[in-house]
């Protein structure tokens, strides 16, 4: 299983932070970093806020050298497919080759009221969502007058968001390269891969990569889990814990069961984004899934 960093930027993320996480996950040996793209907070309120997803992973990609970089995800209704297209393709040459589209239909209403974007029925951003990845997908491959074309050939790593609801798989299995599934039990898990697998066999194409988005606490020892799973709930106004959490052996052991029932990626999601040490023990975690 390989192991991203997942953080939610709509959280009062600054352009300084952004930088020091992304040198701390290639430093540690982490695959990638992912954000989300929301431009309102979830988690911490007002007055936080959100550098827009693209621009700050452009910034990024010049700035790193190893580490892939994606949304987890981009919704369709922020940005005309063209405009996405070439935001993509731009964050890809500035990498050189580095970059993943996460896309997804979108679910925050509160959001789109903020800066004027259209809402719509949930059936209707999912109509977009097919018609989006088309659009994006025939820009990428076949249109002739759309330059420049992608580093990435055929095209960059397309992942579509989603519960493994039937619209959603049936998108991925025409048009993507991954599903990925949010905060999933290991049992949920199993049956949102196999339900992703039988389409694609269904569909006579190859498997997609099954992944995981999922909250994680991590520590040294039983004292700093204490101590960094109370900096979440304070964040979260939750008095539980997030789906992952103990100390590197426990998470991995957990990382593990999820492996045994078809993950194979895990993008990692830190709320805690001042917590650069955090970010190195993620990838001890990884080094211990790769071994």
């Amino acid at each position: 299983m390989r192991i991203c960093l997942m953080i939610e930027g709509q959280e009062g993320v600054s352009w300084e932070q952004w930088l020091r996480l992304a040198e701390t996950s290639e430093s540690s040996g982490l695959e990638g970093l992912f954000r989300s793209d929301h431009y309102r907070s979830i988690v911490r309120g007002e007055p936080a806020g959100a550098l827009d997803a693209w621009a700050t992973l452009a910034a990024l990609a010049a700035r790193t050298e190893r580490i892939r970089l994606g949304t987890m995800v981009s919704p369709v209704t922020f940005r005309p497919p063209a405009v996405l297209a070439k935001n993509v393709v731009t964050v890809d040459h500035i990498s050189g080759g580095r970059v993943e589209l996460g896309i997804g239909a979108g679910w925050y209403e509160a959001e789109h009221t903020s800066y004027g974007f259209p809402f719509g029925t949930t059936s209707g951003r999912v109509d977009e969502l097919d018609r989006q990845l088309a659009e994006i997908t025939r820009q990428w491959t076949e249109a002739d007058d759309v330059r420049p074309e992608p580093m990435q050939r055929p095209r960059p790593p397309i992942i579509v968001g989603g519960r493994a609801k039937p619209r959603t798989v049936a998108a991925a299995v025409r048009f993507a390269d991954e599903y990925n599934t949010v905060f999933p039990s290991v049992d949920e898990a199993r049956a949102r891969a196999r339900s992703v697998s039988q389409a694609a066999r269904e569909a006579g194409r190859e498997p997609l990569r099954f992944s995981m988005m999922v909250g994680c606490v991590v520590g040294r020892d039983e004292g700093e889990v204490a101590e960094r799973l109370a900096a979440w709930r304070a964040l979260t106004n939750d008095p539980g814990e997030p789906p992952l959490s103990g100390t590197i052996d426990a998470v991995v052991t957990r990382l593990r069961e999820y492996e045994a029932v078809g993950v194979q990626r895990a993008m990692l999601q830190h709320l805690d984004h001042e917590d650069l040490e955090m970010v190195a023990l993620l990838g001890e975690v990884a080094a211990q899934l790769a071994a």
